[in-house]
């Protein structure tokens, strides 16, 4: 009998096998280097494109400030746009570094599991519902947010798609073309699993938060990453962190936001990490809450007796 939460090593190893010879690191390196030039390409032409816009049309052509633009609606749907270049450059470095199609990065079978995204989605759902009870009692300050129901379920499409393209992009590159190419190369874990998640985890770090809470945000994002990572061991497909992925951002985009900066969608605010007067003491226990989820999560799509348990991808 297989071992709870034990990974499904024919499925991840039909998906690293698939990436073939040409997945060499230099090869991985050149195609990295592309997927970063889209993606800084991306954000700058989205980014200053819409500031330049929302300066043009409702601030007397005097330019806003960058931080000021991101609490915007504009500026949240902005941002969220300009990861579209990490799909465009990852299209680019299959194609032209290595020779395949986008889609082998889905998984062996090169297509996408939907009944692995639906099973991570509600997953993810129940299980950061769960987190904003926890954390209620250290916070209780939640108020509503500064967006009507009317035009949130307008916005409610939208948000939803191009939070759809920013989470996706992340696990194509985090989760699907590095973890695979290294994986073909490299036999360690450390190689094709810790070291994207490290990075991933990295690029979260925040100079605007304390150092309390920034400690807190990598122990809770890491271990959320671990857990997509893990995903993709025992799927050999990226549907299930696609999901997973989505439901933990569309939570905070939409229903409850923790940051200042991107909750012009969310129906309702809580006090934002970016904040001052956060302690040591609150840092933990939210870094606690967050462990707590991530292995909740874990449980709901890996274990045997789940009825969210996710189905490897036979290829």
């Amino acid at each position: 009998m297989r071992a709870p939460l034990t990974a499904d090593r024919t499925a991840f190893d039909t998906y690293r096998r698939s990436a073939g010879e040409k997945a060499t690191v230099p090869r991985l390196a050149l195609g990295t280097a592309i997927i970063v030039v889209c993606w800084a390409l991306s954000s700058i032409l989205a980014i200053v494109g819409g500031v330049f816009l929302v300066a043009r049309l409702g601030s007397g052509g005097a330019m806003p400030d960058m931080a000021a633009f991101t609490a915007t609606p504009a500026g949240v749907l902005t941002v969220l746009a300009s990861f579209c270049g990490i799909w465009i450059g990852a299209w680019i470095a299959m194609r032209l570094v290595h020779g395949e199609t986008l889609s082998a990065l889905f998984g062996g079978s090169r297509r996408l599991s939907w009944n692995g995204f639906a099973k991570g989605l509600v997953a993810v759902l129940l299980t950061s519902l769960l987190s904003e009870v926890l954390i209620y009692p250290l916070q209780p300050a939640i108020a509503r947010g500064t967006i009507g129901v009317a035009a949130w379920l307008v916005a409610l499409v939208p948000i939803a798609a191009l939070t759809f393209v920013q989470t996706s992009s992340e696990e194509l590159l985090f989760r699907g073309y590095l973890p695979r190419g290294l994986a073909r190369r490299f036999k360690s874990p450390i190689a094709w699993a810790l070291l994207p998640t490290a990075a991933f985890t990295a690029l979260h770090w925040n100079g605007a938060n304390s150092l309390a809470i920034n400690l807190c945000v990598m122990v809770s994002i890491g271990a959320f990453a671990a857990v997509l990572m893990r995903l993709v061991c025992a799927t050999g497909n990226l549907g299930a962190a696609f999901g997973a992925h989505l439901a933990n951002n569309l939570t905070g985009f939409l229903l409850i936001s923790h940051q200042e900066s991107y909750n012009a969608f969310a129906l309702f605010t809580a006090r934002p990490l970016e904040g001052p007067g956060w302690t040591g003491t609150e840092a933990v226990v939210l870094s606690l809450i967050g462990l707590v989820s991530s292995g909740l999560t874990a449980l709901l799509l890996l274990h045997p007796r789940s009825p969210l348990k996710v189905e490897a991808d036979r290829g």
